[in-house]
Formats: C-alpha cells, sequence, structure tokens
C-alpha cells in the first residue's frame, strides 16, 4: 500500500498541510479522486448519512455534488493530536432553482499509518444566504493561495 503523506503523527504544520489537501479535492468536485484519500473500508457519518468504503463514498459525493452545484470549500484546523485532526469548515452552493447557501461545519478525521483516512464524521448546517452576501467567488476548482481563510473571512 502506497502512503499518502503527511503521515502521522500529525504536527499543527502537517495537520493543516493535510486539511489543505482534502480542501483542494474535495474542491475539485471529483469523487473518484476524492475517494482516494480514504481508507477501502472507511466509515464516516455525514448529516444523517454513514457511508462505509470508497464505493459508498464515491455514490455519496456523487449525489452531493449533483444537489450542492457551484461548491467552494475553505477548511481550517482546528486541533490535532496523534493520528487525529479536527478541522470546522464552510462551503458555499446553490441548488438547481439558484438558491444560495453557506454550511458550516466540523469535521473529525482518524488517519491509518499510511495517511489515508479511516474516520470521517461530520456535522454540517446550512443557512441560506442571498447572492451578494457570498464570500467565494474564485473560479472553481483549487481555492488561490492568496484567498483568504474561514479566520479572514470572519466565518
Amino acid at each position: 500500500m502506497a502512503d499518502k503523506p503527511p503521515l502521522p503523527p500529525f504536527t499543527l504544520e502537517t495537520a493543516i498541510q493535510k486539511a489543505r489537501m482534502a480542501e483542494d479535492a474535495w474542491n475539485s468536485r471529483d469523487p473518484q479522486h476524492v475517494a482516494l484519500a480514504y481508507t477501502v473500508d472507511s466509515q464516516w457519518r455525514n448529516r444523517t448519512e454513514f457511508p462505509k468504503g470508497r464505493n459508498e463514498i464515491i455514490s455519496f459525493l456523487e449525489r452531493k455534488w449533483e444537489r450542492e452545484q457551484d461548491y467552494r470549500l475553505i477548511k481550517e484546523v482546528w486541533g490535532c493530536r496523534g493520528n487525529r485532526i479536527a478541522v470546522r469548515f464552510a462551503y458555499e452552493w446553490h441548488d438547481k432553482e439558484g438558491q444560495w447557501f453557506r454550511s458550516y461545519g466540523n469535521e473529525n478525521w482518524e488517519f491509518d499509518a499510511h495517511g489515508l483516512m479511516q474516520r470521517r464524521f461530520a456535522s454540517i448546517n446550512d443557512m441560506l444566504i442571498r447572492e451578494n452576501e457570498r464570500k467565494y467567488h474564485w473560479p472553481l476548482g483549487t481555492r488561490p493561495a492568496g484567498h483568504p481563510g474561514l479566520s479572514e473571512l470572519g466565518l
């Protein structure tokens, strides 16, 4: 099995690197690519869904990005210890009718020795926003290096 650095145990610096890698992958909105960061038997809790394993994760992400259009995400490390990282995040998206949302949440991650995520527990809340309240305006894909993070945006 190939390693996916950085590997645990995490320092604050390597946890920040791991979170940015996850953010960039999720902003690709490519379920196949995103799923490669997880163990083949990874366990998730995401809202009221409990995907297990890469195939269910891929199906979950396909449904997610079908519903959550023009998705843009920012993650920020909250803390880390050993093989665990806690992050907070916010993402913006709109539905098929054009209604914009900002979704806020926290994730707890646990990694195996190879740097693959084996557990992901997410708690998420959605807030309706008007289009003029959006804070994420970069082109779809990876957040530009100079774009403010959550703290700088006051989120």
